[in-house]
């Protein structure tokens, strides 16, 4: 698969890519050594195996076979403990380390352990001021350019990750895995609350929050608390002015990468979320979500002091005033102090 070129360098003799060593050819071809069929043969990354439903380029059959389970749902590697099914062997095995508490990869400088390597390679920044990769955007710097290309993807919108089912897109590979489970039912963790179904178990635990009530990351700044830190972050931008996300048809800008992909459909029209009840076609999953609710009359967010349930949190949100006695809207002119904005509204109309 290689050449010795002139200076000693080495050639890969399918694309004529050349490295200074041997090292360095190592990582741009693959073998199985336990594999030595003819078809397993090292094979060059830039040339690769191409696979037929995306597009992408693997090293070897065998990779793409992993691959292809993507497209096809296969997940053949059951995991004997908590029944979770994986598409590679090599996800399966690390899985299992997760029910042993094995944490093989230690960092040298505090000894903290990690289940993956590539967990130490990101927790090794944290000890290194230099961060290589820095965002043109925003200016977020990043010491893997791994990391650079996937927040890329928050200013641009990209989305290159498609569900075959539904057709709806994401950003990252993970949320994919985690939103094709809704459709097979494979081990979908199920709100006791509201009977929701997600995926993830993570994801389970921060929707819990919306019924409890618990929001654990608070700001500094003015003392909001929120059930996610990205809920945090983005909130801390209203005190910082930070507007990172900019529409490129009106110069209009937003905290959130989301609002810019809901604000862009207002140039384009695009309305590609049906309810299924009665047609009508919305902007953003979210507010379908919402729309969806008139139908079944489902109520999942609940006081903890009354017991009386609502169809939307800032609903709940602005019950809960009642019970804390908090006024957080006031009159610019006398002072006077609201419950609702919709209540100072119409207060500030008649105090002049």
């Amino acid at each position: 698969m290689s050449v010795v070129t002139r200076g000693g360098h080495l050639s890969c003799a399918d694309c004529g890519k050349s490295f200074k060593a041997t090292w360095g050819q190592g990582p741009h071809l693959c073998h199985e050594p336990d594999n030595t069929e003819p078809e397993d043969k090292p094979i060059c990354l830039d040339t690769g195996v191409q696979c037929p439903e995306c597009g992408k380029k693997v090293r070897t059959p065998q990779s793409l076979e992993d691959h292809m389970r993507t497209h096809t749902g296969d997940r053949p590697f059951v995991c004997k403990d908590c029944g979770r099914r994986f598409v590679e062997r090599s996800g399966w095995r690390q899985h299992m380390k997760i029910h042993t508490g094995e944490k093989p990869y230690k960092c040298q400088v505090c000894e903290k352990a990690f289940l993956r390597s590539h967990h130490l390679k990101c927790h090794l920044t944290t000890h290194s001021a230099k961060k290589e990769y820095s965002c043109s955007e925003c200016g977020k710097e990043f010491g893997f350019k791994s990391s650079l290309d996937l927040h890329l993807r928050t200013h641009s919108s990209e989305k290159p990750y498609h569900c075959n089912v539904c057709g709806k897109s994401f950003n990252t590979q993970r949320n994919l895995r985690v939103h094709t489970k809704l459709h097979t039912n494979e081990k979908a963790h199920q709100c006791g609350d509201c009977g929701l179904k997600i995926g993830d178990l993570g994801a389970l635990k921060i929707h819990l929050r919306t019924h409890t009530g618990e929001r654990p990351y608070h700001c500094t700044v003015c003392g909001s608390r929120f059930i996610r830190l990205a809920h945090l972050r983005n909130h801390q931008r209203t005190h910082t002015g930070e507007r990172p996300y900019k529409c490129t048809e009106c110069d209009k800008s937003f905290t959130q990468s989301g609002d810019l992909v809901k604000h862009k459909r207002i140039h384009s029209g695009e309305k590609p979320f049906e309810c299924p009840e009665c047609h009508r076609r919305y902007t953003s999953s979210g507010d379908l979500g919402k729309h969806r609710r008139s139908h079944t009359n489902l109520r999942p967010y609940t006081c903890q002091e009354c017991g009386k349930s609502f169809r939307l949190s800032g609903h709940l949100k602005t019950h809960m005033l009642t019970h804390t006695g908090e006024k957080p809207y006031s009159c610019p002119n006398c002072l006077r102090r609201f419950a609702r904005s919709h209540h100072l509204s119409g207060h500030v109309a008649k105090c002049r």
